[in-house]
C-alpha cells in the first residue's frame, strides 16, 4: 500500500466473499476465508485477463475488467484468514478505474464507482506533484474518466 494510500484510505467494493479495491498501479482482493485456513489450502491463479482463488472447495473465478501483468501479480495469507491479491494492471493511469473485478460481476455501485475516480484523480495529482499533500482533498463536480469534465 502507497503513502497515499495510507494516508487517504481505500474505496472498498464490498462482495459475499470480502473486498476488492484498486489504485491506479493495483486492484487489491481480499478473500474471507475460514479461520485457521493454512496457505497449503490455497490455490491462485493469475491469467492476463483471468484470476482464479480456490480456497479449500470454495472458488471465485472469472474474466478480469483489465488485463493484469502477470509476472508481478502476488498473494499472500494474513492472519490465516485473508487472503491478499496484488493485481498489478498493465494500464497504470487515473483514467484505467474498473468499475467491476470482473466483466459483469463484482460491480461497484455508482457512488463507489465515483468515490474510487475521485480517489485515483487525486492519487495522479499527488504523483504529478510530489511536493503536495492531496490524501485529504475532495473533489466535486461532474466526473468520469480520470478528471472533472467541464460542462459549458
Amino acid at each position: 500500500m502507497s503513502n497515499f494510500d495510507e494516508k487517504s484510505g481505500i474505496v472498498p467494493c464490498r462482495t459475499p466473499w470480502g473486498q476488492w479495491y484498486q489504485t491506479m498501479e493495483d486492484v487489491v482482493v481480499e478473500v474471507s476465508v475460514p479461520e485457521g485456513t493454512t496457505s497449503k489450502e490455497i490455490k491462485v491463479d493469475f491469467k492476463p485477463k483471468q484470476l482464479t482463488c480456490k480456497v479449500r472447495n470454495e472458488e471465485i473465478k472469472g474474466e478480469l475488467y483489465g488485463s493484469v501483468i502477470v509476472d508481478d501479480c502476488v498473494w499472500s495469507l494474513e492472519d490465516r484468514k485473508t487472503v491478499r491479491i496484488m493485481l498489478v494492471k498493465s494500464r497504470r493511469s487515473a483514467d484505467n478505474c474498473w468499475p467491476s473485478l470482473f466483466v459483469d460481476q463484482y460491480k461497484a455501485d455508482p457512488f463507489t464507482f465515483d468515490q474510487m475516480e475521485k480517489k485515483m484523480t487525486l492519487e495522479r495529482f499527488q504523483t504529478e506533484n510530489p511536493g503536495f499533500d492531496f490524501s485529504g482533498a475532495d473533489i466535486t463536480g461532474s466526473y468520469s474518466g480520470g478528471g472533472p469534465q467541464w460542462k459549458d
